[in-house]
């Protein structure tokens, strides 16, 4: 087996892993980067781009179907599907800059030699790459995260799909059961719903979006309750089984006694965890555990020569989070004083029409703690920029301690994801509450709706 060297070895080509290749190699390192799949990883090639572009043309689609409170009159607009399709594609290669082996090339040009195979420990510093053994001073893991697929009886049977094949799907089911009600469920459901599938939802907790504040989160689901979708709740795909009707799913909702449901798909949403198992971790000596890789502030593992970045090690599943641990797992393995990760204002978006954004803390989190607090509310029915783009459901909730510290942040409404920002960044600096509703906002915009809510509470 041929062996080639290098001083920092990078598996997975995700989001860390690929930022923490670059940084290295703008140091001048000799990197090699292992990835068995796409570069890019889950969330370019199966997740937040594509998902996220799917959801973008559903939105045209809706907002055209339903224009004529505007004065305009549209009528029978459908989906080209394969067309839609095309137009995800052609978007992920522009993020990527090329097709997957364009982008390897790229890479190579920036002086890291990518390896397109797994990557399997042999010893502390050596890897098994398909006919290649490479060995390395410094290791950083970023391997991602894979499906969690709870077992029901008869579900390898029926068949069932992932968020692999939902956003490249040749064609579009009449019928889909999605099983997990958080972010992700939650997208695909409206998507699918909004390009004419009959979907309902399946969550095995007694709460829907249960990461989100309560009332941002019940808002939302009853938005799109009325928009047609079934969201159950407290519900459990107990079987499932295919006859000539399609996949017949019998589930448990609440008391209610056993249904039948039938399906053409099955999404299952349920969940993700760390993607180890090929890599043969005991041979390198590194610690794994509930939730994934064990790692200390500085992201490094209990081998000291390795260290782990993004969903690999059971932290938050986030693009964002996973670019800033990769470039920091880079930065650390060569330097001698290495910096912890500090992630305290981390801000996520579950990507609904209208989106719900989240920064800190939520009122259920806060009561619990036992943090007294303060609520600041401003309506988007009350902001003007809303009510002439007629995108008035939703609110923006603050919430804020005795002395005016921003403990959370919450935007259920349009752009809610941008608008956000005033809030994100108040909170990285430490700003008070009263310099949010001191600071003046262009009009009419709807971060003007951040304003107003910090108003009530200065």
């Amino acid at each position: 087996m041929a062996k080639q060297t290098y001083d920092l070895l990078v598996i997975g080509a995700g989001a860390a892993g690929s930022t923490a290749a670059s940084t290295a190699a703008q140091r001048g390192a000799r990197v090699a980067l292992v990835e068995h799949d796409q570069i890019g990883g889950t969330c370019l090639n199966y997740g937040c781009d594509p998902t996220k572009t799917l959801i973008h043309i559903a939105k045209q689609l809706y907002h055209t179907q339903h224009s004529a409170p505007f004065g305009l009159r549209c009528s029978g607009e459908t989906a080209d599907w394969p067309a839609v399709l095309a137009w995800v594609r052609q978007a992920i290669d522009r993020i990527r800059g090329g097709t997957s082996p364009e982008a390897a090339e790229k890479l190579g040009k920036q002086g890291i030699t990518v390896f397109n195979d797994e990557a399997a420990f042999l010893s502390p510093h050596e890897l098994a790459v398909g006919g290649t053994t490479l060995t390395a001073e410094r290791i950083i893991i970023a391997t991602g995260g894979k499906e969690l697929i709870p077992p029901v009886e008869g579900l390898n049977e029926t068949g069932f799909i992932t968020n692999i094949q939902a956003v490249a799907l040749e064609t579009l089911p009449r019928r889909m059961a999605i099983v997990g009600g958080g972010a992700i469920g939650m997208e695909f459901a409206q998507m699918f719903h909004r390009f004419g599938v009959e979907v309902t939802v399946i969550e095995r907790a007694p709460m829907l979006l249960d990461k989100e504040d309560r009332e941002m989160a019940d808002t939302l689901c009853d938005l799109l309750r009325k928009e047609g979708l079934r969201l159950e709740a407290n519900a459990e795909l107990r079987r499932a089984r295919r006859d000539t009707r399609g996949k017949c799913l019998t589930i448990l909702c609440g008391d209610r006694e056993e249904e039948e449901l039938i399906v053409d798909e099955i999404l299952m949403a349920a969940g993700r965890r760390p993607a180890l198992d090929a890599l043969h971790l005991a041979e390198a000596g590194v610690k794994t555990g509930k939730k994934g890789i064990e790692v200390d502030a500085t992201l490094q593992t209990s081998a000291p020569h390795i260290w782990a970045a993004g969903d690999v090690t059971g932290g938050l599943q986030f693009t964002h989070v996973a670019y800033e641990q990769g470039k920091l797992a880079a930065q650390n393995a060569f330097s001698q004083r290495p910096r912890p990760f500090e992630g305290l204002v981390i801000p996520w978006v579950t990507f609904t029409d209208p989106p719900l954004a989240h920064v800190g803390k939520t009122e259920e989190q806060l009561k619990q703690e036992g943090v007294a607090y303060r609520t600041g509310r401003m309506y988007f029915k009350d902001v003007e920029r809303a009510i002439t783009e007629g995108e008035t459901d939703g609110l923006v909730k603050l919430l804020v301690d005795g002395s005016g510290t921003i403990l959370g942040g919450h935007i259920l409404g349009a752009n809610a994801g941008d608008v956000l920002a005033p809030i994100i960044l108040a909170m990285q600096t430490h700003a008070p509450v009263g310099t949010l509703a001191a600071t003046i906002m262009p009009y009419p915009t709807l971060s003007e709706g951040v304003r107003w809510a910090a108003d009530k509470l200065k």
